[in-house]
């Protein structure tokens, strides 16, 4: 699957190196941490940022490695403990503006937008800092404010990706559609990873059905760290949505690696086992077939150290299956297992699409509403001779749009023709569920957009 592919480091990061460093981190440190999450030191670079975040719960306090660990934290996605290493971080440049970040992405805006101007006077890039804080701005509400703060970064602003990307945002909230479409197409000319770029245009795509075109989009908006959650549970929808249930599945997986309690990704992990059952076809008997091929292959088939061929044998660890049904903590605690094993059979299990423990998946719990995605349709359904006051005949030509639905239930709109809550409140809850891959969940959901307006289903 594309979105899985990491970038090959042109030349190796030394992770360890970086994190053991006890002074204030520089820009350069910053931006070979993000290449190294990006490419295929992934692995390497979660093991050692883990074991730097165990030796400050464990109470190491040197200010100069919380703040690493927090910068750490932050590009695994594990924004809450970034946001308690980083808070006592002072006169680091590079700490502050990763606290800004990971404020904005624990929506605490006012905060985020001090930050940013913090970092700025600590010496980290004053132009990305105005960029940065003229996006919070934007998000709080405050569009002119935050169109004079991006303007305020003057040509050299001009010359950059984040520039194009705030203009496209600001155009975007107004409603001018086309003209932020134009400046998010300049970010990314200008920056082929500008991840928040990639992810507006592939959700502007997804908007009117260009399901391939989104999906390429969204890949690539994951080709770089720190990843986002919404872009790949948006990829995972669209992959699901077009049959591909096993790259549907990686990414709803993927997720729960960052975040094992994410309702929406566990409820899409057992949609997707639901819709197997449903569609098993050949295809994908001759797929378990494979995968059943591949996990009773021997690991003495691979190359690998001898101590790691050791260590596995000694734990009767003697199939690939086996290692997908036991956890890294428990091959960890073999006897002359270390953190380089470790690392050499992750490579093994990735470049086989497999990974250590994967069977030990949890099962999956409910799930609330999905990512707010919807397009307006024009038209309107007669509506049957009902005597409606002019607010009831205003409310009942609004589009579905105005529901704010998920991508699973914009699509059965679109597949049922509706296109506004009149035409909508005429149909059935089980007219909805014969809908291909809708749900309970997403009727409920619908039934609950429709109560806040006072509406329901016909016969509800």
């Amino acid at each position: 699957m594309k979105a899985t592919n990491t970038l090959k480091s042109a030349e190796a990061v030394d992770v360890k190196g970086i994190l053991s460093q006890r002074g204030t981190m520089s820009a350069e440190e910053w931006n070979q941490m993000r290449r190294a999450i990006s490419s295929d030191q992934v692995a390497l670079a979660r093991l050692e940022i883990d074991s730097l975040l165990r030796e400050i719960e464990g109470g190491k306090h040197d200010p100069g490695q919380t703040t690493r660990a927090g910068v750490g934290a932050y590009l695994l996605g594990q924004h809450v403990i970034a946001d308690r290493l980083l808070s006592s971080t002072t006169g680091d440049a590079v700490g502050t503006y990763v606290h800004a970040l990971v404020l904005m992405s624990l929506d605490r805006l006012g905060e985020s937008e001090a930050k940013f101007a913090a970092a700025s006077k600590a010496g980290f890039d004053p132009v990305e800092c105005t960029l940065k804080r003229a996006g919070v701005i934007r998000l709080q509400g405050r569009l002119d404010e935050a169109e004079q703060a991006v303007r305020q970064s003057g040509a050299e602003g001009a010359r950059r990706a984040e520039y194009s990307y705030q203009m496209g945002c600001i155009l975007s909230d107004r409603g001018d559609t086309y003209g932020a479409i134009e400046y998010f197409e300049r970010a990314v000319d200008m920056d082929p990873h500008h991840s928040q770029a990639l992810f507006r245009l592939a959700e502007q795509n997804a908007l009117y059905g260009n399901d391939a075109e989104a999906i390429r989009l969204y890949e690539q908006s994951l080709s770089r760290a720190p990843y986002h959650m919404a872009a790949m549970l948006n990829l995972g929808l669209l992959y699901e949505d077009r049959g591909n249930y096993s790259s549907a599945a990686f990414c709803f997986r993927r997720i729960l690696s960052f975040d094992p309690n994410h309702a929406r990704a566990r409820m899409y992990m057992k949609d997707i086992e639901a819709t197997q059952e449903m569609y098993y076809d050949d295809d994908m008997a001759k797929n378990e077939q494979r995968m059943a091929h591949l996990l009773s292959r021997p690991v003495t088939d691979f190359e690998l150290s001898v101590r790691s061929r050791n260590c596995l044998a000694s734990m009767n660890i003697k199939t690939l299956g086996d290692l997908t049904n036991t956890p890294e903590n428990e091959l960890l605690e073999g006897k002359n297992f270390g953190e380089t094993s470790l690392v050499e059979i992750q490579e093994l299990m990735t470049a086989h699409g497999l990974r250590i423990g994967q069977n030990l998946q949890a099962s999956a719990k409910p799930r609330d509403a999905a990512t707010p995605w919807a397009a307006p349709v024009p038209g309107i359904l007669p509506l049957g001779g009902m005597e409606l006051s002019p607010q009831e005949q205003a409310l009942h030509l609004r589009p579905v749009a105005d529901l704010n639905l998920s991508v699973r239930a914009r699509k059965c709109m679109a597949r049922l023709g509706i296109a506004s809550l009149g035409e909508l409140v005429q149909r059935t809850a089980d007219e909805l569920l014969a809908t291909k891959n809708f749900g309970v969940t997403s009727l409920n959901e619908i039934r609950q957009q429709l109560s806040e307006h006072g509406l329901k289903l016909r016969n509800d």
